[in-house]
């Protein structure tokens, strides 16, 4: 029997061996594939055939980056997707597009935000001055999908589905209690009475203060809203409040009674009726085109000489070099892109793209710093998306021009710091003590293993205040605002878009094309190309690349953590307060969302 289980166990590890050098075999195989095939890959993402008598599909559950996502194998990694430019030209190309006969739009819950979300419903209303045709229809019509829809000819329900029209709420995630158990003790230093983004570990609930910013800046979105409802059923917008406040909506068929949708019909049905508009007798007739399929094929292709740059900043703003995240600002990888910008002598203008809630004060103070250089030699015009507060303002107060959406989340000027002190939890929960020897009262501040002392306090609250003062200066300067101007609109608040043109944040409403329209006027050139940086690259060849200098353990575990945050966002909060602990940060209010 001993020798059984000694030949059994083995043949165990000689399989589990084999298994392994069989995985690791397969993904070496995969990157010499990818390695040489990936420029014809590459080459041919732009070969989809337009069929006679299509349809552009507008799915609004795919998420809208700011910049297009490739993955040459989507069951690898991040399924690939077009970013909001390519959306958005791509509507505004359908117009012309002969064998574009309409648009369907499938209604979806949608993970994108609400200034996303109002430059598509804007792109789509312009798509029908072409006199084509927009349907939209859903099983379920959250109210996010259900504000892109008002912009179509017509909304269908399926007759037993479902659609919102409740109201927006905005909910926090507070950690105090869980820190109290824990016996973690958090130490704040904050400025400006409106900062809240620390109020989740001092706090169970919102402050005042921040109730009242959340507040009007969900009152201004769902002004948006009801206005596009309003438009679309003919109705009054306070008639549409009165739906939601008294929850008047609970059946198919009271949203069919009040007009917020033209038909409950399955989707056979709206096949129907898009094969009767084209004028087509057969299903097979007519084809739908993913709009991110057909994004693809409309890629820049101008000859011109000048060039039009949109710099990407999406994301945290971080110190150093970008990691694996592929959308986070890292002031390093920001600079050296910044330079290569500058030293190109065919691009005329920048567009810097902002959809950031900001982070590290002095990762923000680096790329500031660069883009005012490059301001030195050509003019920068900043596009605002869904979120550009905090050190996201901060990198965008110099420009040129400042264009928001109404829905825009910006502002938040102030500044925090944060430490945690694990003493009673590592001496209470697991019984760790700590002790050493230091020849000067600061040489072991700040440690996290012991209570500040109140000089350690001072030193902390008087850093958090100067780099406050550098912020509003900048903003004063940038924005030609006397300082006590700005000190008024400061003080860590949350404007919307909408207020922030009113307070004298923002010059004007537009989207990135008409940001790329100012910077391209400034300049003086009229014949341009849009050339976008940092360039995009293929998700799956960035995997293999991981795996080749790395063990593949490290791959999945990179794969694990982004699937962990995208279900639970405050997670990825968290990772990133872990990484900026003890840092002066320029960070938006923790983790805001309106649905």
């Amino acid at each position: 029997m001993k020798q059984f289980f000694k030949m059994f166990f083995a043949s165990m590890l000689a399989i589990i061996v084999t298994s392994i050098l069989g995985i690791v075999l397969f993904f070496i195989v995969i990157a010499g594939i990818i390695a040489s095939s990936m420029s014809e890959l590459k080459s041919d993402s732009s070969k989809l055939i337009v069929k006679d008598n299509s349809v552009l599909l507008i799915d609004m559950q795919n998420l809208i980056r700011e910049q297009t996502v490739d993955n040459s194998f989507p069951f690898f990694g991040t399924q690939e997707g077009a970013g909001l430019y390519d959306v958005v030209k791509s509507i505004e190309k359908a117009k012309t597009d002969d064998k574009i006969k309409g648009i369907i739009i499938k209604l979806n819950p949608t993970p994108n935000g609400m200034a996303t979300l109002q430059q598509v419903r804007n792109s789509i209303k312009d798509f029908k001055s072409s006199n084509k045709f927009v349907y939209a229809y859903g099983e379920y019509i959250p109210q996010k999908a259900y504000y892109v829809a008002t912009a179509a000819d017509s909304i269908y329900l399926n007759p037993v589905g479902d659609i919102e029209l409740k109201g927006f709420a905005s909910i926090l995630t507070f950690l105090k209690g869980s820190l109290d158990k824990l016996e973690v003790e958090p130490e704040i230093f904050y400025a400006g009475k409106f900062k809240s983004a620390t109020e989740p570990f001092r706090r169970t609930e919102m402050s005042e203060e921040n109730r009242k910013q959340v507040a009007e800046f969900q009152q201004d979105f769902w002004n948006e809203f009801i206005m596009a409802v309003a438009e679309h059923t003919g109705s009054d917008p306070s008639y549409v409040t009165s739906l939601a406040q008294s929850g008047a909506i609970e059946f198919p068929q009271d949203a069919l009674d009040n007009h917020l949708v033209d038909g409950l019909w399955y989707s056979d049905q709206v096949n129907d009726l898009i094969r009767k508009q084209i004028g087509v007798d057969d299903n097979d007739d007519w084809s739908l085109v993913a709009i991110n399929d057909y994004a693809k094929k409309q890629r820049n292709t101008s000859s011109a000489t000048n060039k039009v740059a949109v710099l990407y900043a999406e994301g945290a703003i971080v110190s150093g070099k970008a990691d694996d995240d592929d959308f986070q600002v890292a002031s390093q990888t920001m600079v050296q892109t910044i330079r290569k910008i500058r030293k190109d002598d065919n691009i005329k203008a920048v567009v810097m793209r902002v959809n950031s809630p900001g982070g590290s004060a002095l990762a923000s103070e680096v790329i500031l710093r660069e883009l005012q250089l490059l301001q030195k030699e050509k003019n920068l015009v900043v596009s605002m998306g869904d979120v550009a507060a905090s050190g996201g303002y901060y990198i965008s107060c110099y420009a040129d021009s400042i264009f928001v959406m109404p829905n825009t989340i910006t502002g938040s000027i102030g500044v925090y710091s944060m430490l945690f002190n694990v003493e009673k939890m590592m001496n209470n929960k697991l019984g760790v003590t700590f002790d050493g020897v230091k020849n000067a009262p600061y040489a072991d501040f700040p440690s996290g293993i012991r209570p500040l002392t109140s000089s350690e306090k001072q030193k902390m609250q008087k850093s958090v205040d100067h780099i406050y003062n550098i912020f509003k200066n900048h903003v004063a300067k940038g924005r030609k605002m006397d300082l006590s101007a700005v000190d008024a609109i400061a003080q860590g608040r949350v404007w919307s878009g909408t207020d922030a043109i009113e307070n004298g944040l923002a010059d004007a409403y537009g989207d990135l094309n008409r940001s790329i329209e100012s910077a391209a006027s400034l300049a003086g050139v009229e014949e341009y190309k849009v050339v976008r940086y940092p360039e995009s690259i293929d998700q799956f060849e960035r995997m293999i690349s991981r795996m080749k200098g790395s063990e593949v353990s490290a791959s999945v575990k990179k794969e694990i953590q982004k699937s962990i945050e995208q279900d639970y966002p405050f997670m990825k909060q968290l990772r990133i307060l872990k990484r900026m602990n003890g840092q002066t940060m320029a960070l938006m209010p923790f983790d805001i969302s309106v649905k």
